[in-house]
């Protein structure tokens, strides 16, 4: 019998069947899982961030390295870290949205984390196209969201157990200032007007997807304006339909924000039940919209200040 008689024509199912069998993962003994924790475990000991020398953009960021007990590797922070006071001392390298390349490498950092927002664009690409590590950590303005921040933060400290315990305790507290602004029923909370700025009479306000729009939320408040995204400017005639009950602004201790007195002047905001009982309440811009580890004191604190105590 010749080769040729020895062969058949192979059927379509058979390559079927054969590629099928191909595509199957194959099963690891002992021996491979092994070694797939060993290469598991050079690849993260090769990834992993030298943060001796920090440089940390975003006072969230900051605050976070703080609460972890990591601050001796910071060398460097933006303006808007301003707490704990300590943070202070540390050379400033600029403001989070208007960044300099060159001033923050002249400090010479291992590692950048900064904040999701930061910028400009320009500049963030300058850094991440230099040497130097750079880290965003994503920011939402919820409470899982400062949860996942400080998760983030410590896995790029290489600290996990020390994030796993301040994010347990910092959900604990958010949890129960959550619940007890829930309390009250919805038809008795009240209406509140985020004013961002007032420069020459024209009102820039929060609608939603905003640190202020997230803020008011957790305090058991309603934002008088959560019909658009983000900060826009506002007619008169919407802050008249707006109908607030409560005008909330940051304190700004340079004294160049608007006056009480100014703001209550203009003739939109005298008509609305927040300008007739000169309901404005002024807070601490970085301890109000940071959602970080003070949020849950805020929102409390926010809660009394709307609701009394």
């Amino acid at each position: 019998m010749t080769m040729r008689n020895n062969l058949r024509r192979i059927r379509p199912w058979e390559l079927a069947l054969t590629a099928a069998v191909m595509a199957l993962p194959l099963i690891p003994t002992a021996s491979t899982v092994e070694g797939f924790a060993f290469i598991r475990a050079a690849h993260a000991e090769e990834k992993k961030l030298d943060t001796s020398r920090l440089v940390s953009v975003g006072g969230d960021i900051t605050e976070i390295v703080y609460a972890l007990g990591e601050e001796s590797r910071l060398i460097a922070r933006d303006t808007t870290s301003m707490y704990p006071e300590a943070a202070l001392k540390l050379p400033n390298v600029g403001y989070m949205r208007a960044l300099s390349p060159e001033g923050i490498l002249a400090m010479n950092p291992t590692a950048i984390i900064a904040v999701e927002g930061s910028g400009p664009q320009e500049a963030l690409a300058v850094l991440k196209n230099a040497s130097v590590p750079f880290e965003t950590v994503p920011s939402a303005f919820t409470r899982d969201g400062i949860i996942a921040k400080i998760d983030r933060v410590g896995t790029l400290l290489g600290v996990p157990d020390k994030a796993k315990a301040l994010e347990e305790k910092v959900a604990a507290d958010l949890d129960a200032a959550i619940a007890d602004a829930e309390k009250r029923p919805e038809a008795e909370r009240k209406r509140v007007l985020f004013i961002l700025s007032a420069q020459n009479g024209r009102i820039m306000a929060s609608g939603t997807g905003t640190a202020a729009d997230g803020i008011v939320k957790l305090a058991g408040a309603i934002n008088a304006v959560g019909a658009f995204p983000g900060y826009k400017p506002l007619t008169d005639e919407a802050i008249i339909e707006a109908k607030p009950d409560i005008i909330l602004m940051m304190n700004r201790g340079d004294g160049a924000g608007t006056k009480n007195e100014d703001l209550l002047a203009q003739p939109a905001i005298a008509l609305t039940p927040a300008g007739e009982k000169k309901a404005i309440i002024r807070m601490d811009g970085i301890y109000l919209l940071g959602f970080g580890p003070r949020t849950a004191a805020a929102a409390r604190e926010l809660n009394t200040a709307i609701y009394g105590g």
